[in-house]
């Protein structure tokens, strides 16, 4: 029987093909992309004021709310901080990924591989919370400060309207840190990959052209493994941007994104506000993919 079946099986490739990825498609589909069409059909709904519940009629007044000063504050927040972890995580990654790919001997660079995935072995909750008590008012980084006497350095970050508040545990600042630790090895090891793929002989050729090293990097080196660096730039900034536990256990009163869409949907049961920023996430980086494509960052992938 075995026999006849593998045979069955052999003379009919489609069929085989479609046994392999009929599964994952129709997963894709039915779980994926239908949780997305049914948040998508839920903003288009309305939450009536007097009774609470929820308006099964199409209409737009949920993306108007979207339009108020403090949404536009919490969508606007939400991707200041996101562009501004991806761009800290960038400049931290990039020289630390240089080095494993093209200094490190193999023995060094197995350590350093997992010394940089090694905090992804541990609970992400166990993390957040470990930052919070490291920039609390009575951990370590509040300690060095009143050790060496620059306590009035931390006073006056704190204290810069926007990014201070009364603690770095309860403040953007402090968010900031925390999202650049968290989200820095899905920017380390993409762009480690893209180095490791850029040919030697290149490099060698533009040394034998008379180009010198630092030519060499801004001509050869940084645009071929481009692609990495925003492959990187996809995870840390998509990440930040839907992210509400860092700011909930770090932040202050202001809401971020993730902190709304819960708030709307887990308290005020407004599911179909909810849903409308939920999708604003979506919008966000269908237009980040638009500009990374239109920079030509996917031409080697």
């Amino acid at each position: 029987m075995l026999n006849r079946a593998s045979t069955y099986l052999y003379q009919r490739p489609k069929l085989v093909l479609a046994l392999l990825l009929g599964p994952p498609l129709i997963y894709m589909l039915v779980v994926y992309l239908g949780s997305l069409f049914a948040l998508l059909a839920n903003s288009f709904f309305y939450l009536e004021e007097f009774t609470g519940l929820v308006v099964h009629q199409f209409t737009l007044r949920t993306y108007v709310q979207l339009f108020s000063e403090t949404n536009l504050g919490i969508f606007g927040r939400t991707a200041g901080m996101a562009l501004a972890v991806t761009i800290a995580d960038m400049i931290i990654a990039f020289p630390l990924a240089y080095y494993i790919a093209r200094f490190a001997s193999p023995r060094l660079k197995t350590y350093l591989y997992i010394a940089v995935t090694l905090p992804l072995w541990s609970s992400y909750l166990v993390r957040v919370y470990a930052w919070k008590l490291i920039l609390a008012k009575e951990g370590i980084v509040s300690w060095f400060f009143d050790l060496f006497g620059m306590r009035f350095l931390l006073d006056g970050l704190l204290s810069i309207p926007g990014i201070g508040g009364s603690s770095l545990s309860l403040s953007p600042i402090g968010m900031f840190i925390a999202f650049c630790y968290i989200w820095l090895p899905y920017m380390i090891v993409p762009i480690q990959t893209a180095l490791e793929r850029v040919p030697k002989s290149l490099l060698e050729a533009s040394s034998d052209l008379g180009a010198n090293a630092a030519q060499t990097f801004r001509n050869v080196t940084l645009p071929l493994s481009f692609p990495g660096v925003v492959a990187g730039s996809i995870f840390t900034f998509s990440l930040t941007l839907g992210d509400f536990i860092i700011p909930q256990v770090l932040g202050n009163s202001r809401f971020f994104i993730g902190q709304a869409v819960y708030s709307y949907q887990g308290m005020a049961g407004n599911i179909p506000l909810a849903a409308a920023f939920t999708m604003g996430p979506v919008i966000i980086m269908i237009v980040y993919l638009l500009i990374a494509r239109k920079l030509g960052a996917f031409d080697a992938l």
